[in-house]
Formats: C-alpha cells, sequence, structure tokens
C-alpha cells in the first residue's frame, strides 16, 4: 500500500463535516495532514484549529471579518490568506493533494469548481454544488480528470455499494432517510412546528441548516439531484426508504434482484475517511456496530403529503438546467427566514415550490446564469416573505 502523507485542504473547517474531517487527519497515524482550513466568521475556532493541526495556509473567506479579527500569533510556518482569492489559491497549490468541501450551501461552489479546474481529488460533503451545476460540475472534472468522491453519508453506501455490480446490471438506489424529528407527525401537527422542534434531530448531529433540510426532507430531495449527477443516472433509478435507525445508510438493487448495502453507525467519520483514503481501507477513528447485542431496523415508504419536499426534488431533478440551483437558493433563503421567525416550518416548501415555478428554466445554463439565478431565488423568497 502507499503511504506517502495525504495532504488535505478542508474547506468549512469549523463546521460539524470540517470538525469530523480534522478527528479523521488525526487519527490516522500520520496517512493524511491537513495542509490547508478555511473558514468564514468563526476565527477564532479557525485558529484553535491552527494552533493544533499546524497547517500550512489558513483561509479566512470573509474579508471583512478577517480584518476586523484581533488574529492571535499563528504558528510558525502558518500563512493566513483572506477572501475567495485565498480560497482559491489554497486549493490550487500543487502540494493539496484532497479537497474536502464542507462548506454549508450555495457558497462552497467556488471552491469545489477551483479544484477540479486545478485537477484535484474533491471529497465532496457539498451537496449544494451538484445540486446547483451539476451538469457543468461532472463536465468539468471528466474534461481535467479530476475525480469527485462523495462524502455523504447516503452517497458514498452507494458508491460502494456499486462495486458489487456493472453499471447496466444496476435496477435502481435507494437513499435512506432518518425521517427527521416529524416522522409520525399529522398535518396539523406541523402546522404549530417550532424552530427549537426542527433542530431536534433523533439520529444526527448536525448544523441548524442541514438539521431544518432534513426535518422538512428537503435535503433527500437534494440527495436525489445530487446522486442523478454524481452517478449519471436516470431519476427513475432513485427512490427514497424512511430508516429512522440510520444505520443502513442506503442500498443498491441490480437486475437480478440482489440488494447490496452499506451499515456502520451515524457517524460521519466513516465516509469522510473512506472519501480520503480511497481505494484503501484504513482503521480510523470512527464508531463501528456492536455486533454483540440486539438490533431492530425499520424501513417504511415515505410519506409525499407529509414530505412534499421529496416530489419537488424529483420534480427539479428531472428537469434538470436551471431548476436546481433555483430550488436550492430558494431553500436556504426559506430556512434562513424560518431560523430567524419570519416563515413558519409549513411554509418552507410551499415558498420553494413557488419560485421554482415561475422562474425562467434554462435547460442547458451558464455558469454565471446559475449564479444569478441563485441571487434572483433568494430576492424571491424575500419577496415571499413580506407578501
Amino acid at each position: 500500500m502507499n503511504h506517502r502523507v495525504t495532504q488535505v485542504a478542508v474547506l468549512g473547517s469549523t463546521g460539524s463535516i470540517g470538525t469530523s474531517t480534522l478527528e479523521v487527519i488525526a487519527g490516522s497515524a500520520g496517512r493524511l495532514a491537513a495542509i490547508a482550513l478555511s473558514a468564514h466568521s468563526s476565527l477564532d475556532q479557525l485558529a484553535r484549529q491552527a494552533i493544533d493541526a499546524r497547517p500550512r495556509w489558513l483561509v479566512a473567506t470573509d474579508a471583512d471579518a478577517a480584518a476586523r479579527h484581533p488574529w492571535p500569533e499563528l504558528p510558525r510556518g502558518v500563512e493566513l490568506l483572506v477572501g475567495t482569492d485565498g480560497l482559491v489559491s489554497a486549493v490550487t497549490r500543487p502540494e493539496v493533494d484532497v479537497v474536502v468541501t464542507a462548506i454549508v450551501g450555495s457558497a462552497g461552489l467556488r471552491g469545489t469548481w477551483a479544484a477540479l479546474e486545478a485537477k484535484k481529488t474533491v471529497a465532496l460533503a457539498n451537496k449544494e454544488t451538484l445540486v446547483m451545476a451539476g451538469s457543468l460540475v461532472t463536465d468539468l472534472a471528466r474534461r481535467n480528470g479530476a475525480r469527485i468522491l462523495p462524502v455523504d453519508s447516503e452517497h458514498s453506501a452507494i458508491f460502494q455499494a456499486l462495486k458489487a455490480g456493472r453499471p447496466e446490471e444496476l435496477r435502481r438506489m435507494v437513499l435512506t432517510a432518518s425521517g427527521g424529528p416529524f416522522r409520525k407527525h399529522t398535518l396539523e401537527q406541523l402546522k404549530n412546528v417550532t424552530v427549537a422542534d426542527a433542530l431536534a434531530h433523533p439520529t444526527w448531529a448536525m448544523g441548524r441548516k442541514i438539521t431544518v433540510d432534513s426535518a422538512t426532507m428537503m435535503n433527500k430531495a437534494l440527495e436525489i439531484i445530487e446522486a442523478r449527477w454524481l452517478f449519471d443516472v436516470d431519476v427513475e433509478q432513485i427512490a427514497v426508504v424512511i430508516h429512522p435507525q440510520s444505520v443502513v445508510h442506503s442500498l443498491v438493487e441490480f437486475i437480478d434482484g440482489s440488494v447490496v448495502a452499506q451499515l456502520s453507525p451515524p457517524d460521519m467519520k466513516l465516509p469522510i475517511q473512506y472519501a480520503l483514503t480511497w481505494p484503501e481501507r484504513q482503521p480510523g477513528v470512527a464508531a463501528k456496530l456492536d455486533w454483540g447485542r440486539g438490533m431492530q431496523w425499520e424501513f417504511e415508504p415515505p410519506d409525499f403529503e407529509r414530505f412534499p419536499a421529496l416530489p419537488l426534488g424529483i420534480e427539479a431533478a428531472r428537469a434538470g438546467g436551471t431548476a436546481g440551483a433555483v430550488l436550492n437558493a430558494a431553500n436556504e433563503a426559506a430556512v434562513a427566514g424560518f431560523l430567524n421567525g419570519e416563515l413558519k416550518y409549513i411554509e418552507i416548501v410551499p415558498a420553494c415550490r413557488d419560485v421554482l415555478a415561475h422562474h425562467n428554466f434554462d435547460p442547458s445554463p451558464s455558469l454565471d446564469q446559475l449564479i444569478a439565478l441563485d441571487g434572483w431565488a433568494r430576492r424571491e423568497v424575500t419577496h415571499w416573505i413580506l407578501n
């Protein structure tokens, strides 16, 4: 096996995926090293991470916040870079082997794009990149000979399970979903959901935006779009099943009826490590299943009436073009409105549906068009809230 140290740039190192990535690196027995770390506004935490991980480059993407921040003395050899240009400079350095894109939301697109242009391997934890610009991003990776490896637990599971057969033998891939905290709520109960209710996820510990997405199941809607581009399959070959225990992370069904699944405790460190060490498997810090105790797993079909984000995601995945970018931006703005007390929980998906229905659809947009529509969709949600 090749045990050369893999140099990892972690974009969004202060978030939940970023901190888990640093745990994986710290527990890798020296096989992995953090060469660059970035954060937007959590600059105190970023500075502490620099002391522990000793990267070559530290990136504060919010230039104004960086200018105001009382930076402590950074370790010797750590260079501070600022703004989006600093981020691009870090990920394109020849010393960088793998770029973990863990920046939440559409803000992660720029770093991912720059890494793929530089022919880097991208460990993709930012699903919004493929939701916004799936055809453009996958085409860029293909042209440049760059590799995209999934970090989302569901897509990592599919990536692993697909090894059991040939592409032409695939019948469908099944994304599992915990169902979030409202799996058994009635439609009447959903009308009274509070922010605290939506943030009380029964299985996963995640950031606020992603936790709300899990509650509405918009995260699964976006994952359908992501899977469509990541694995180059038809939307009809992607299904969703509710699995509250979050142990079976996804399944692949082949044409002979065989179903292959990937199982592990709900711990993001395993898919992160697999993306960083692929094609090898190595010992690591992720939690392991305890086969010495009894376990019961449940599976049930999703209720599209209770979770209307799912059919909306299927619609956007089937349409392609500009639909994913508009849906993603509208959802980010609507979730922010909910967290700020400006929008009710049950209004998140209707706001997204309305904005998606009224945008000027283009089946073959440019990157500039997608970025412009991202801003347009956010403004439309603001108008929707005000009106």
